[in-house]
């Protein structure tokens, strides 16, 4: 692809994003996107074959971008796992903090909305979710060599926390306040370091 082709797609998912974060996926369509976008029906096509598609390159646009961000804080070796772990998360709720925006929501706003829809997207959200679980058992991995996490199967570990965590970022939208998110960062904590 040159780059006039790669800044066009490109455009169409960054704008795409911002719609879907802010709507929902099946509560944008195609004339909203392409009117918000600027974009024309056929240069949209020339891109994606559907909508669906769209939507799955959106959440693999997505991942691919945060899976970067994360594995920046998860490997930094200047701090132990225990720390790792604990910046990531408390990052989570700074980012959480009243705004959906790319480093979360996505995933809480459609992992319900398209499950069912879509396997094409469900299939990219779940191999999104299990990349996170992973950088995430490679924390618990090195925080459990230091000494600062005590020892556990780091892979379901890292489950447990993914899934408490995007519990409680579900319920925070819900109450719109960050008390699920602390909890689940105190809970966070007892179970890393639960002998």
């Amino acid at each position: 692809m040159n780059e006039k082709t790669n800044d066009t797609k490109q455009h169409i998912l960054d704008v795409g994003y911002q719609l879907v974060v802010a709507k929902g996926f099946t509560s944008v369509g195609l004339s909203q996107l392409l009117n918000a976008a600027d974009v024309p029906k056929g240069s949209f096509y020339h891109y994606f074959k559907s909508k669906e598609q769209f939507g799955e390159a959106l959440i693999q646009y997505y991942f691919q971008h945060y899976l970067q961000r994360v594995a920046h804080v998860l490997h930094n070796e200047q701090e132990t796992g225990f720390e790792r772990l604990n910046h990531y998360f408390n990052l989570w709720i700074k980012v959480e903090n009243g705004v959906c925006n790319a480093n979360k929501c996505l995933v809480v706003k459609l992992s319900a909305e398209v499950s069912d829809l879509s396997e094409p997207m469900r299939e990219a959200l779940k191999q999104g979710a299990d990349n996170v679980v992973s950088l995430i058992a490679s924390a618990i991995d090195a925080g459990i060599k230091d000494g600062s996490i005590a020892t556990c199967d780091s892979q379901a570990m890292a489950q447990t926390l993914y899934h408490l965590w995007l519990g409680a970022s579900l319920l925070s939208k819900l109450s719109q306040d960050l008390s699920g998110l602390e909890q689940a960062l105190a809970t966070t904590k007892m179970l890393l370091t639960a002998k």
